[in-house]
């Protein structure tokens, strides 16, 4: 079965107006919806980006679609910060919530200020990160 999801940028569009509209494309039948966790826009004239964490709770309190995101850890986030989001939001909204990986990109990364390093060290992180929050996950420490 084909489902149609929503993409909320954030990188693009205000928090309070993207609420609305993934409320928004709830009522007009669509059956899921993500977003990317994004720390800056991709140019000066989007102007936006909200805190994906934040927005996602509220969506999820406000709506009844199955929300995601598209996230890199490991650098901007440490992996347990990662695993505890994970956790509170799957724990408070039960089979809704949903995380995809990523190695990340400067544009989002950039703030820490460490170097950015090349894709196969980002794989590396990325992999090494994935480890620790299913560890997590599992209550594991």
């Amino acid at each position: 079965m084909t489902r149609f999801g929503f993409h909320a940028s954030h990188e693009q569009i205000g928090p309070a107006e993207l609420l609305d509209d993934v409320g928004a494309a709830e009522r007009a039948g669509f059956s899921g919806a993500m977003c990317s966790d994004h720390l800056a826009p991709w140019s000066s004239a989007q102007g936006e980006s909200g805190f994906a964490w934040s927005w996602l709770g509220a969506a999820l309190a406000t709506t009844q679609l199955p929300l995601g995101v598209v996230t890199a850890p490991g650098q901007r986030y440490h992996p347990a910060v990662h695993a505890q989001a994970i956790a509170t939001l799957a724990a408070m909204f039960p089979g809704r919530f949903w995380a995809a990986l990523g190695s990340g990109q400067a544009l989002n990364e950039h703030v820490t200020g460490d170097s950015w390093p090349r894709k196969s060290l980002r794989e590396a992180r990325l992999l090494e990160c994935v480890d620790v929050m299913r560890a997590l996950l599992a209550g594991r420490r």
